[in-house]
């Protein structure tokens, strides 16, 4: 028996020119998690990631505060969909960058009817892989995992992906997997149980790291 955590990077640049960036507040939080699970004498047998660079700033971040040397294995498997094409998909017309809540959350509502339809099939967004193409991305990961690893496992990716694990394995539908993705925090951590056979949820989301009132403002979800 074994333990994956998938961590979701941290906060990101939203709005930004480029999003594949990490904050300062992102940084922090990483800096924070590995901090966190060194104080937990947690040691990792295995560290896997994606190929995005937020990710693996996310886990240098990790690696600096729990002072841990380990070289992932980069799974491209496990990058994030591009949420523009798939807002794109269903508004072809150019979009303000969100400056306002009105704005943020007008994206998020194109973002959420997006990925549902991408999900079902009805439409196919530029560049991108088909649902089941990204499906067998993010399962591969989890199959390597089961196969290949064995003890504590560090996994770091994105929202998507790590939502789409918890559905494949809970068999939920589209729109409960996007509800998942768009409630998932920066730096989350999110725990399986697994032996050859399975894997099994034991958490989602949490934020174990952040518990101490002084963190509250650290508590981001983009």
């Amino acid at each position: 028996m074994g333990t994956l955590y998938i961590v979701r990077h941290g906060q990101a640049s939203f709005g930004a020119e480029d999003y594949d960036q990490l904050s300062d507040l992102g940084v922090r939080q990483s800096h924070r998690l590995g901090e966190y699970f060194a104080s937990r004498d947690l040691v990792f047998d295995s560290v896997i990631t994606g190929s995005l660079k937020r990710h693996a700033q996310t886990w240098a971040g990790i690696a600096q505060g729990g002072n841990y040397q380990a070289q992932p294995l980069v799974w491209p498997g496990l990058n994030e969909y591009d949420s523009e094409a798939v807002i794109r998909a269903i508004h072809p017309h150019p979009l303000q960058k969100p400056d306002s809540p009105e704005m943020y959350r007008a994206h998020f509502r194109l973002l959420r009817d997006g990925l549902t339809q991408w999900m079902n099939g009805v439409v196919s967004p530029t560049g991108m892989p088909t649902y089941p193409e990204f499906v067998h991305g993010v399962t591969s990961a989890l199959d390597h995992v089961r196969t290949h690893c064995s003890g504590n496992v560090l996994l770091v990716s994105s929202g998507g992906p790590i939502s789409t694990m918890v559905g494949h394995l809970l068999g939920t539908t589209p729109e409960t997997t996007v509800e998942l993705n768009l409630r998932i925090r920066n730096s989350s951590v999110t725990e399986l149980a697994f032996n050859p056979k399975r894997h099994m949820l034991v958490t989602y989301n949490t934020l174990p790291h952040l518990d101490d009132p002084q963190y509250a403002p650290w508590i981001t979800y983009a």
